[in-house]
């Protein structure tokens, strides 16, 4: 090698280096279907521009809907919906491929969610047509075992079409306890949840309530405590929760619709996913129908202002996600086909289309494959 060679080999390292640690890479769960997704795909976002990628697929399942990355990087578990309600257990390689483990029953019927507590121990997972949640012990090698924890939820609604019955729709763990929001009952329900022995057991008072008809869909916890939030899937709406973390108790404190008053298709609209900012002073839902991310300032009371109606620059946005340094959010368009990025404005929370990328079939969540 010349006097030259060493030094140009050295700066040429630096620098994929320098532009390896300014992407980060996200996994999109997908609903399959011949001639679409076959499975869990992956995709990498530029954090200093907002350009996406598509990384091609990382493992075949079918419906692996709702994904949930462990708290230690090293695997991920997915909701399984097809075959009945399952939790699939995947290894993430360094290359960022995944490796199967293996799947466990959820023992209820349309597993929709999964969700894995801050220790690490266990998945827990949301049966949508059964109506019910149950919690899957994680094991050293990261596959999961036979259900530990299992609750049958009861109840119904004002509307006949949807709430005739019980449907889990998501759970969460937060402390103690875990959360589970109910389409069919109107309720966020809660459970004292020992994480060593993975169990659950109705908390008192047993729930939140949302206003009856709204159909509670996801959740969100305020990232330095004190309040929840809950999209409601059926009224485009969301209500925020006074949290006592102590006794894992919810009291309602306002709700307030997504959409703007002009929206002219309100009727046929529906609300998906919600997070945080991480910042804890914006909150994110996002509308199915109407195609847009509702943008709210969180008061100090914990009460919400609505701030920008962004349009999602996908069709149906079921699922989205935050950057971990809080200044992307990437969306998945689950009728489209396609992902889109938004810058985030640090002082505002408003939203800027950056990039879109499409070829991904009916992508219906984002997950960064680093959780923090």
């Amino acid at each position: 090698m010349n006097s030259l060679g060493l030094p140009l080999a050295l700066s040429l390292l630096l620098g994929l280096s320098a532009v390896s640690a300014e992407t980060i890479d996200f996994y999109i769960g997908t609903y399959t279907k011949p001639g679409g997704s076959k499975g869990i795909q992956r995709g990498s976002l530029d954090l200093a521009t907002g350009a996406l990628k598509l990384e091609g697929l990382a493992a075949e399942a079918k419906n692996p809907s709702f994904l949930a990355v462990h708290p230690n990087g090293k695997f991920l578990y997915a909701a399984v919906e097809g075959g009945g309600g399952a939790v699939g257990a995947f290894a993430i390689e360094k290359d960022g491929a995944l490796r199967h483990l293996n799947d466990d029953s959820t023992k209820g019927a349309g597993n929709c969610h999964v969700f894995v507590d801050a220790s690490g121990k266990n998945v827990l997972a949301a049966n949508y047509g059964g109506g019910s949640i149950a919690s899957l012990p994680i094991r050293a090698d990261g596959s999961v075992g036979p259900a530990t924890g299992f609750v049958q939820h009861t109840g119904q609604s004002v509307n006949p079409k949807r709430q005739s019955a019980p449907h889990a729709h998501s759970i969460y763990a937060n402390g103690d306890f875990v959360y589970a929001c109910d389409l069919g009952t109107d309720d966020v329900f809660v459970y004292r949840f020992d994480a060593t022995k993975g169990t659950l057991v109705p908390n008192s008072p047993p729930s939140g309530k949302v206003p009856p008809g709204s159909g509670p869909r996801h959740l969100a916890f305020h990232p330095k405590g004190g309040f929840a939030y809950v999209n409601n899937e059926m009224t485009s709406a969301v209500t925020a929760f006074a949290h006592d973390a102590k006794k894992g108790t919810l009291t309602a404190l306002q709700t307030l619709s997504t959409l703007p008053d002009s929206a002219a298709d309100a009727a046929k609209n529906s609300t998906a996913e919600i997070f945080c900012h991480p910042s804890g002073r914006f909150l994110y839902v996002s509308n199915r129908g109407h195609d847009s991310i509702a943008v709210f300032a969180i008061g100090a009371d914990g009460k919400l202002t609505s701030v920008q109606h962004a349009p999602a620059k996908v069709k149906t946005p079921r699922g989205f996600a935050l950057s971990p340094d809080g200044n992307w959010l990437v969306a998945a368009g689950q009728a489209s086909d396609s992902l889109a990025s938004h810058r985030i404005d640090p002082a505002t929370g408003k939203l800027t289309p950056a990039a879109e990328v499409a070829g991904v079939g009916a992508p219906v969540c984002v997950v960064f494959a680093n959780p923090k």
